[in-house]
């Protein structure tokens, strides 16, 4: 078995490793300090097996679908929060967590699946745009009081999706066979920046889970129905469209950046519980997706 291979097909077991090695050893927090630049190879790799034309076959019906699918999620987190009768602060994280964009690892599990990594991406450039209106605007109206920063969600996207896809598209492009060549090796690159990714965010995150682990079983339960429900949403709106696409709807909708999450509750000067579903979520998510790759590629 290649060494590819084996990270792609064994990558749920590496993602639980990852984010059990990140809650035993917090001192792994020190990953997150190159986020940005892994984030940035995650998506330049999966970005160079697409094409323009990749781009250009995009069905606009589809796209607006999965926007659509978009909107719904934050006021599905807050309804899941009201439910659950969480805490003010954190059903605010839970408003925030449902309106930030698709999560940046979005494509490369579309990939894995045997997804339209084209429309995953774009996805996620167009909500990050449309985001600098609709985050604070959605959590005015839903919990209100509450000034969040979306300047870290203009840096995020910039430096870790538009930067790295075009320069990625366009080499596919100039030069199709020269990088067309390896195209076996690029979602192995991408799964293993996941898998940094998620042990980063997990151990930078260790100190808040342990103190605070009485909220996690509501909180984890909250997470669970929101993305499985985000999940079934995506699946729906996509019911129509060929395999393809209906992949990448069911992961566009159902993942969320829990990293820009967590990022925007701290800007916002909320306390520090209020990142707790944002935590959760991603791992969960990274588990779920991860599950979700395998299942989809095997499933063909």
């Amino acid at each position: 078995m290649a060494l590819s291979e084996f990270v792609e097909d064994y990558l749920l077991l590496w993602v639980l490793c990852a984010a059990g090695l990140g809650v035993l050893v917090p001192r792994l927090a020190v990953i997150t300090r190159a986020s940005t630049a892994i984030l940035a190879v995650m998506i330049g790799s999966i970005s160079l097996t697409l094409s323009l034309d990749q781009f250009r076959r995009i069905d606009g019906r589809t796209l607006g679908l999965v926007l659509v699918g978009h909107v719904t999620m934050p006021f599905l987190a807050f309804g899941i929060a009201r439910a659950l009768e969480l805490s003010p602060a954190v059903t605010a994280g839970f408003v925030v967590l449902g309106a930030v964009t698709p999560e940046l690892v979005t494509p490369v599990m579309t990939e894995l699946a045997g997804g339209d990594t084209a429309l995953s991406t774009t996805a996620i450039v167009v909500t990050g745009v449309g985001s600098v209106a609709f985050v604070p605007a959605v959590v005015s109206v839903l919990v209100g009081g509450i000034d969040v920063a979306t300047g870290p969600i203009v840096e995020q996207l910039a430096a870790a999706v538009v930067v790295p896809m075009t320069v990625a598209v366009g080499a596919r492009s100039r030069y199709p066979d020269r990088v067309g060549r390896y195209d076996d090796y690029y979602p192995a690159i991408s799964a293993v920046m996941v898998i940094l990714i998620i042990c980063g965010v997990t151990a930078a995150n260790a100190g808040v889970v342990r103190s605070n682990a009485s909220l996690l079983s509501g909180i984890g339960l909250g997470v669970v129905l929101l993305n499985g429900i985000g999940y079934g949403i995506g699946y729906l709106l996509g019911s129509r469209a060929p395999r393809p696409t209906r992949i990448a709807a069911v992961l566009s909708v159902g993942m969320r950046d829990f990293a820009v999450a967590a990022a925007l509750v701290l800007a916002a000067g909320l306390p520090t519980i209020a990142s707790l579903p944002a935590v959760a979520f991603g791992v969960v998510e990274m588990i779920s997706s991860a599950g979700l790759a395998m299942w989809f590629s095997r499933s063909a």
